[in-house]
Order: C-alpha cells, then sequence, then structure tokens
C-alpha cells in the first residue's frame, strides 16, 4: 500500500525544517565563533570580531553586471512563493485525508476523508430548516473529530436541528466507518434573508 499523501508531507515537511534548522545552526555558529574571536581553522569563512560577512568589494562584485538584480529579484520571488506555498499547505493539512475502517477480518481499509465529509454535509443538508452545511474532518487516522457548521433557515429550531444531526446523520457516519466514537463541534449560523413585504 501506497503511503497516504498526508504521511508524505509530513515527512517532506520534516526534512525541509530540519534542513532549515541545520543551515541557520551552522552559519549562526560561524558568526558566533568569528564574533567571540574563537580558536576556528584556517578553511573558515570568518577569521576575526574585525572581519565583516561581506566586505565592500563583495557587495560591489556583480552591481555593475546587467543579470544581477534581475536575478536577485527572481530568486527572492520564488522564495517567497515557496513560502506562501508551504504556508497554505499548513492550513490544508489541518483536515483528514484518510480514516482507517475496521474490515471485522483483521485488517483495515483506507477512507477517503471528503468522503465521508461529503456524506455528512449531505445528510445534515437533508434535515428540516438546514439550508446547507459544512464538514470538516480533523483528528487522527484512527479517532477522526468533526467541526461542522450548519446554516439554519429562519424558520429551523436549533435544538432539532442538533438532534437530527447527532441522532442521525452523525450515528449513521459512526456505523459506517466502524467508529466507537465521533467527537463533533457544530456550530449553528442562521442564513440571511431578505425582508419579506406585507401588504
Amino acid at each position: 500500500m501506497n503511503a497516504p499523501a498526508t504521511t508524505v508531507l509530513r515527512r517532506v515537511d520534516r526534512i525541509l525544517l530540519g534542513l532549515a534548522g541545520v543551515l541557520l545552526l551552522l552559519a549562526g555558529g560561524a558568526v558566533l565563533a568569528a564574533a567571540l574571536d574563537l580558536a576556528v581553522p584556517s578553511w573558515w569563512p570568518w577569521s576575526g570580531s574585525s572581519d565583516v560577512l561581506l566586505s565592500a568589494a563583495d557587495r560591489r562584485r556583480w552591481r555593475d553586471e546587467g543579470w544581477w538584480w534581475p536575478t536577485v529579484i527572481a530568486v527572492l520571488g520564488v522564495l517567497v512563493l515557496l513560502a506562501l506555498w508551504w504556508l497554505l499547505a499548513q492550513f490544508r493539512r489541518a483536515r483528514l485525508a484518510e480514516l482507517l475502517v475496521d474490515t471485522g477480518d483483521g485488517d483495515a481499509a483506507l477512507l477517503r476523508g471528503r468522503a465521508l465529509e461529503d456524506v455528512l454535509a449531505a445528510d445534515a443538508t437533508a434535515q428540516e430548516g438546514v439550508a446547507r452545511a459544512r464538514v470538516a474532518l480533523t483528528g487522527r487516522r484512527t479517532a477522526p473529530r468533526t467541526r461542522i457548521a450548519l446554516h439554519l433557515e429562519p424558520y429551523a429550531s436549533p435544538g432539532e436541528a442538533l438532534a437530527g444531526l447527532s441522532g442521525e446523520a452523525l450515528t449513521r457516519a459512526r456505523d459506517a466507518a466502524g467508529l466507537a466514537a465521533l467527537p463533533t463541534e457544530a456550530r449553528l449560523r442562521a442564513v440571511k434573508h431578505g425582508a419579506r413585504r406585507v401588504t
């Protein structure tokens, strides 16, 4: 069985964070060793506290070249885009992509989290007074949790909507996935509607 996408992303995330940490630690250690006038090898990039990170010659070396500034701007732009992609990936990964379902024969099957979310949302929306529902599956593959936002019609009873959600939709989802429990956080909101004209 192939590793789930979330596991692969988690490994890539840890590797990238580890590499960034090691590089920052090495660079910081090199600068600190030079600043403290510690005995450093001859190949060390900085030799003492009076040494600078970039000499005046190094700073002016490529400035007059036509390709220098476009290259610097392009590299920095790519780094910003990669950082934004990584940041957005952290938020996307909060949702559970798959969960393990006990098949009863000692083996386990994988159920896509999006499929369970869609079924739960359809069951919740089918209730009287519920205009729409949004479901997010979180937690671990063996212990999922749900966050449900119910948008209620003006005439709907919040108590009845919650009772229908816990008594029907969540019970069916829990039984279908073979889960002992399915902790849920539900948020109720009223649907905005225009005022009706009375004559």
